[in-house]
């Protein structure tokens, strides 16, 4: 017996590939003859990692990092050329898995580079610099790492969305330090924000993540492109009277008789909950404000203005992840992971 069909979405999130194209050839023009990777931990901050690595592959992309190993499978198989890295690094108990796939750890502790030099194998590592989160301390790493194929030595700043903070130059000495001592055959400082500090700081391979992804600004200062659109199907149609309410707390009362659409669309989707009452959709080009509470399935839009709709047509709501952020009180982080299973991911 055939499976049954699968049954429709009810949201989806329509994915510019050509947007996110161009914010990676941007970041990579910017930097010189330095490399440039690419971030894409985070299922690829939300959009869908396999869906990312290839389009940017195909124009040129070479290196690519994911936070954790359970992250690599999917990824799989590489395109030819290709290598994938994991930011974490590499524990006892991850060894056998990371063995078996065509990844390299990029390590972070004495502990983890003794378990890897049994290996015999390229890795990376990254140096704290500063930031005192993950990383080998400075005075101890070439010790640690002597005798070691290193491909890349990496730090990361703490402050580089801060042009003017003292920290990114004390950082960057002190990697510049670190890695006159330490051979490699690679050196990589600069996260997005940390392209637009300058030459100083894009060494031999640079990381932007978020900027990819519509988040932060870009070189030249603008603001990155936008990848992610949504859309959510209207469950119902409601007319509400003139002083009637909508959803939870009563949050929305209605100024004059009111069309209502609500719309399989939540923050368990990743629509904030921080968006209720700022938000909006479209419908032929009208802006259909956020009528109440955003709630874990269901969000209500007033289509009063719209052209006619019907149950079952779709709203158009934007996902620039700046505004929407600003708007949420959220970071386009926080926005663009939080992105959730439930979408068909629609590329383009």
């Amino acid at each position: 017996m055939s499976s049954p069909p699968p049954p429709p979405p009810q949201a989806r999130l329509l994915l510019d590939g050509a947007a996110l194209i161009a914010n990676w050839q941007d970041f990579a023009g910017a930097v010189g003859a330095a490399a440039c990777a690419a971030a894409i931990k985070a299922d690829g901050y939300g959009l869908g990692a396999r869906a990312v690595l290839l389009r940017l592959a195909a124009v040129g992309c070479r290196h690519f990092y994911v936070a954790h190993w359970q992250e690599v499978p999917p990824l799989l198989p590489l395109p030819a050329g290709i290598t994938l890295s994991v930011l974490h690094g590499v524990t006892a108990g991850e060894m056998p898995a990371a063995l078996a796939l065509p990844a390299r750890p990029v390590l972070v502790t004495a502990a983890q580079a003794a378990v890897w030099r049994q290996t015999g194998r390229p890795c990376e590592a990254m140096v704290d610099s500063g930031m005192n989160r993950l990383g080998l301390a400075p005075g101890e790493t070439a010790d640690v790492l002597a005798g070691m194929d290193v491909a890349v030595l990496h730090s990361h700043l703490a402050c580089a969305d801060n042009p003017a903070h003292p920290l990114n130059e004390v950082q960057r000495a002190c990697f510049a330090e670190v890695a006159a001592r330490v051979p490699a055959g690679a050196y990589a400082l600069a996260n997005s924000a940390g392209i637009l500090l300058g030459p100083g700081y894009h060494l031999d391979l640079v990381r932007p993540g978020i900027g990819l992804f519509g988040g932060g600004l870009m070189p030249g200062g603008r603001v990155s492109r936008a990848v992610a659109a949504m859309q959510a199907r209207i469950i119902q149609l409601r007319d509400v009277p003139a002083g009637g309410t909508v959803g939870y707390a009563a949050a929305f009362t209605a100024a004059r008789p009111s069309r209502i659409a609500t719309v399989a669309l939540g923050y368990a989707d990743g629509y904030a909950r921080g968006l209720s009452g700022v938000g909006w959709a479209t419908a032929g080009g009208v802006r259909c404000p956020a009528a109440g509470r955003v709630s874990m399935d269901l969000a209500a839009f007033d289509v009063t203005d719209a052209p006619p709709l019907a149950e079952g047509d779709w709203l158009d709501i934007p996902f620039d992840p700046e505004t929407m952020a600003g708007l949420a009180g959220r970071t386009s982080y926080e926005l663009l992971v939080a992105l959730g299973q439930r979408f068909e991911r629609v590329w383009a």
